[in-house]
């Protein structure tokens, strides 16, 4: 198969097969975290914290455009636990003079899928969507909701829920839950699944037979590189997607690795103070810890 160079990840088209199959599968976005409390953020508003995140997801976002890394994409199908069905890529993220994202495939095997199949918008979202990101522009397309404190692994942070505003034609959303950490305020982890959605209506002759784009429920744990960014570095999915005809058990797994910033200079702006790095700090221990 030979895959084009633009994004990946994955809305879900159910194929032809149709078994009907009983089986149970569920994300789990509290893996790892302690109880939930209610108690406001200590020493600013809500308001301030979601503001300073914000900022520092713009400065994420900035910077993670000037590392290479790898990614290695997993879609599973299954029967139980049994695999029945797989979807494989490897490849390195790299970026040219102007910026530009080239990837790079190292290993393609020939997928095996036999009830979905990969869509435009799932490979968009294995490049944009599943390592969430929600910086200060995007902030007024989504309504979020401080829902409180919550300790996950060792670090102390804020939750919030997120749904976007509207949806807008040709747009991917990401609707669900993030979690802050409350020493950086960068944002550690992320839980929910991409929107909008495409499902056949069996009432409307006209949309029985459209194609059916349904997203799995995910979870993307970051971890901190270089000792200041906190990169996406683990993503997973296991989930039924109840199509029209049929359900289907999907499996994800997404592995970003081998982080190696390129360039001069990348500037970090935090409290009004610039600092310009030229090489990279010893990388800090990976937290929160990944399943």
């Amino acid at each position: 198969m030979i895959f084009r160079r633009f994004a990946l990840r994955a809305c879900l088209v159910v194929l032809a097969l149709a078994l009907p199959m009983t089986i149970h599968a569920q994300t789990n976005c509290d893996e790892g975290a302690g109880p939930l409390s209610t108690a406001q953020p200590k020493g600013m508003t809500v308001q301030e914290v979601i503001e300073k995140f914000a900022a520092r997801e713009a400065i994420f976002k900035d910077a993670r455009n000037q590392y290479n890394y790898t990614q290695d994409i997993t879609v599973q199908e299954l029967d139980g636990s049994t695999v029945t069905g797989e979807f494989r890529l490897v490849q390195d993220v790299l970026y040219d003079d102007k910026g530009n994202r080239v990837e790079n495939v190292k290993f393609a095997p020939q997928p095996s899928l036999r009830q979905i199949g990969l869509t435009r918008e799932d490979y968009e979202d294995f490049r944009n969507k599943l390592p969430f990101v929600l910086t200060t522009e995007d902030i007024p397309k989504y309504n979020l909701l401080y829902v409180g404190a919550q300790k996950v692994d060792e670090l102390e942070t804020y939750v919030f829920d997120l749904a976007p505003k509207t949806i807008e034609k040709g747009q991917r959303y990401f609707q669900g839950r993030a979690w802050v950490d409350a020493k950086d305020l960068q944002v550690v982890k992320t839980c929910g699944k991409t929107v909008p959605e495409t499902r056949a209506d069996s009432s409307n002759k006209k949309k029985k037979n459209v194609d059916e784009n349904l997203n799995p429920k995910f979870v993307t744990y970051r971890e901190q590189i270089d000792g200041q960014y906190w990169f996406p570095t683990y993503t997973s999915a296991d989930d039924i997607l109840h199509f029209r005809t049929n359900d289907v058990h999907i499996r994800e797994i997404i592995r970003y690795t081998n982080y190696k910033r390129f360039g001069s200079k990348v500037r970090i702006i935090y409290q009004g103070e610039a600092k310009d790095k030229e090489q990279p700090a010893p990388p800090a221990n990976a937290t929160p810890k990944k399943p």
